[in-house]
Parts: C-alpha cells; structure tokens; sequence
C-alpha cells in the first residue's frame, strides 16, 4: 500500500480560507495523495451548480443513450455499430481531481478486456429489452474490475467539459490565478497543481456529486434499503431471490446469473439501485476522516509550538527517534486530552467519532507539523488506507519508528497489538514501535488486558511495543472546566 508524504491541501496551497473552500462547494483534496472520495454519477441530478445538474448530466445522459442504440443496432461483436459502441466507452484515468484510492493522485481508467467483457454484459441486458441508462451502474454490483475509481474516471471522463466550466467560474470567484492548459486539444485556463511535477491540472469538483463510494458499489447501502423496505423486498424476492447478504465474488456472479434471467429480474436489481441513491458525502461532519485533517498539518505546530530544536542538528540514531516520537505522542496525548483537540475526532451534533483512519491521520498532521516547524530531519510517512504512521530519517532507512493506532471501539484492538503490529515491525526491521489505543468508548477490559499481554511479553524475554492510552472522549472545553 502507498504512503502520505508531506501532505498540502487545496487551501493551504493556494491561500484560502477553508471555510471560502466550503462556501464554495468544493472539495479540499490533498494535492499530493488522493482523497478517498469519488464522484457517483446517481447523484448528478441534484447539484446545486448548474454546470453539473443541468449541462453534465445532459451530456451524461447523451452518451449512454448512444451506446445503448448502437448494442441495440449490433448483430455481432465486431461490427460497425459495436465498434462505435466501443469507441463511446473509452474512459481513460483521470488524475487531476485528487480522488481515489491510490497512493498518488494516479487512477486506474478502462483497459480492453474490461470493456469488452462490459459491453457483452450490457449487450445481453439490452437484449432483454431495457434501456435504463443505469444498467451501467448496476454493472458495477457484478462485474469484476469495476469499482469506485472506474467510475469516478467514467464520469469524470464524460462530463469533463462541464467540470471545466465549473471550475472556469469557481476559480474567478475565489480570484485564484489560473494557467493555460491543453486539454483534449483545446486550451483552457485553469489552476496547476503545484505538487505536480509534470505541471499537471487541478480540477476542483462540487462537494454535492462525491461519496466515500458510488452507491452502484456499496452493497451495504443496497442491502439496508432493501430490508427495509417491504414491497421492494418483495419484488426483489419474487425475481432475483434472496442477495442482500455480504457480496464475495460468487455471490456476485449468482446475482449477475439472476438479474439476467428476463426484463423483470433487471428490473428487479435496478429498482434497488434506484431506491439506494443515497447523499453525497457529508464533507461537515467528515465522519470518514477524508478531508479534516489537511489544514492541521500547517495548524497545530503554530498555534500549539513543541520545542525539539534540540535534535535539529543532532544525528539521528534509532534512540534519537524513539525518543523524539516519544515527545511527539506524549504532544498528541496533551492536546487531544486537554487542548480539545479530541473535537477533531467527533461529529458532536451526531453524537458519532470518526473511523479510525481519522485518528490515524490526526496523529499524522500532528507528527508531521512538528517535524516541519522543527526542521528535523525526520519523515512521518501515513499509508493511504488504515495502518501505521512511520517515521524514518530521510538520509535513510536504518532509523525508524512505527506508531499503530487503534480506536477503543475496534474489537481487535488485542489482535492488533498481539499480532499486527508485530508483523509490521518485522517488514519494516525496527524493533521501536507504538500502539495507541484512543478511546472514543467500549474501551471496557481492553486496557487491562492489552497491559496483561505487554508485561507477559516481557516476562518471556521479548520486546513489547510501548502503548499509551489517549482519552478521546467528549468532554466541556478546557475553558469551561474548573
């Protein structure tokens, strides 16, 4: 899995006040890694900008419709009109939004065979005699290879000249100086990302039109909608029996042999598509902990400094490290406990905390703040996913501290600490590690038992990761306390 690296967001980069990014509608991605975000095209229609309510999903709509025509025209694979079906579903990756999965801002497009092996599904769907132009999302519930960066890069690719006129008009409101670029022969002004090496394009994208996954790939969502609701789960019972359950690949290839039985059964599985739409990603309370943490970064060393000049100059050996980490972790304790730092991992008006991966990046843009305002030669590194933060001395690898954090509400907290931790000290060869516990609830006999297990481990002769316990929980602001 790819790591974070010195992480810079969109307002930090640019100048701008978050909260004029926010009013604007736009997500504040980080420039140098993708946010896990994607755009769903389901949710087009509703935008509050009308380069993407009206104008994008007319052309969105326009280019479905003309595929569907020509599989509809097609007698057999290779003829004209499946050729021009073919040429109508390139979609190439699309890295100048910022969203994704990958380590860098690279995404991942349509190769051949995936189009092809689409286009032959497709076909025999039409066949049926539907013509729904979301039979192309509902794809995406069972065929391989079709995830939420595909159609992210799908839609992106479709409605890119709308996302331009978008930004065209964004950019001049925020009064953001833009460059020429060349896009698809035509030049065009817009920002350059400057974390870009190549001088590549920022495309910013309307908050209203991303989820943490498109609904056409999060079966949860589907299978909740169709539980509870009764004459939906009556219908799909009658035609595509019982499929809400958790979706392997055999699952999901017995859902695409069901939904293709007749019209009815593919009606069946886009009405559950349908009922499923769902809201964009709920950029406020950022319960997943994708853009939250980008303005920390530069915040936290400057409004709450951390004197480890000391080391500045110093060579950093594995005790240096460790105990500079440890200085780090024992800063991150004190603000979150009586700093409210904690705020920054609850949605207080839903009374819900963040996944843990929000924890796990809050104590990155803590680390990496300090080492910054510090000078030190010394890189926090964050996988893109949920794992440890590592930190390594840029001059090279023999120096490095992992730091694992799990939330107490995490069942596996003991597993972590036994186990996973323990693996990932071995791939990186450090024998200096962290496990924090941050306790958000549930914590019940987990701190005893994860002290049991650490001095058990000692008592064997083995080396035990140091863990400190961070109380994250709500409280009344340092202020109000007496």
């Amino acid at each position: 899995m790819s790591k974070i690296k010195d992480p810079i967001n969109f307002s930090t980069a640019f100048g701008i006040a978050p909260e004029a990014v926010n009013a604007a509608g736009i997500v504040n991605v980080i420039l140098n890694a993708d946010t896990n975000l994607f755009i769903d095209p389901m949710l087009l229609e509703e935008s509050v900008h009308a380069e993407i309510s009206t104008s994008a999903l007319g052309r969105y709509r326009a280019r479905f419709e003309t595929v569907i025509k020509l599989l509809i025209a097609s007698n057999e694979t290779g003829d004209v009109a499946w050729r021009n079906a073919t040429r109508h579903f390139q979609f190439h990756e699309v890295s100048w939004t910022c969203l994704g999965y990958g380590g860098s801002v690279r995404g991942s497009g349509f190769g051949k065979s995936l189009i092809s092996s689409t286009l032959e599904t497709a076909k025999e769907i039409v066949n049926l005699g539907v013509t729904d132009i979301d039979l192309f999302m509902v794809l995406a519930l069972f065929e391989e290879g079709i995830g939420p960066d595909r159609i992210s890069d799908m839609t992106t690719n479709i409605i890119l000249p709308d996302l331009i006129s978008f930004n065209d008009r964004v950019i001049n409101e925020l009064s953001i100086e833009a460059s020429e670029h060349l896009i698809n022969g035509e030049k065009h002004q817009l920002l350059t990302n400057p974390c870009s090496a190549t001088s590549e394009p920022l495309l910013l994208v309307p908050t209203d039109i991303v989820r943490d996954l498109p609904i056409a790939t999060d079966w949860s969502d589907i299978s909740r909608v169709v539980a509870e609701n009764e004459a939906l789960r009556d219908c799909v019972n009658n035609h595509v029996g019982e499929i809400w359950a958790s979706m392997s690949r055999k699952e999901k290839q017995r859902l695409k042999e069901s939904a293709l039985r007749n019209k009815e059964a593919f009606e069946a599985t886009l009405e559950m598509l349908h009922q499923a739409k769902g809201d964009p990603y709920d950029i406020q309370s950022d319960l997943g902990g994708e853009v939250f943490w980008g303005a920390l970064v530069k915040e936290v060393a400057a409004k709450y400094p951390k004197d480890l000049s000391s080391y500045k100059d110093a060579k950093l050996d594995l005790e240096s490290v460790h105990a500079i980490v440890g200085q780090i972790i024992n800063q991150f304790q004190f603000l979150v406990e009586n700093r409210d730092l904690w705020r920054e991992l609850w949605d207080e008006k839903l009374e819900k905390h963040r996944k843990e991966k929000a924890a796990q990046r809050l104590f990155f843009a803590v680390a990496d703040s300090y080492c910054k305002s510090n000078d030190l030669d010394l890189t926090p590194e964050a996988e893109t996913g949920n794992g440890p933060v590592d930190f390594k001395v840029s001059a090279g690898f023999s120096s490095r501290v992992i730091v694992e954090i799990k939330l107490s509400s995490n069942p596996k907290v003991l597993h972590g600490y036994e186990k996973q931790l323990e693996i990932y000290r071995g791939a990186e060869q450090t024998d200096a590690a962290y496990f924090l516990v941050i306790d958000v609830g549930k914590m019940g006999e987990k701190e005893d038992n994860l002290i049991h297990i650490k001095n058990q481990q000692v008592r064997d002769g083995y080396s035990a990761s140091e863990i400190v316990f961070v109380n994250a929980l709500p409280r009344e602001s340092a202020s109000k306390r007496t």
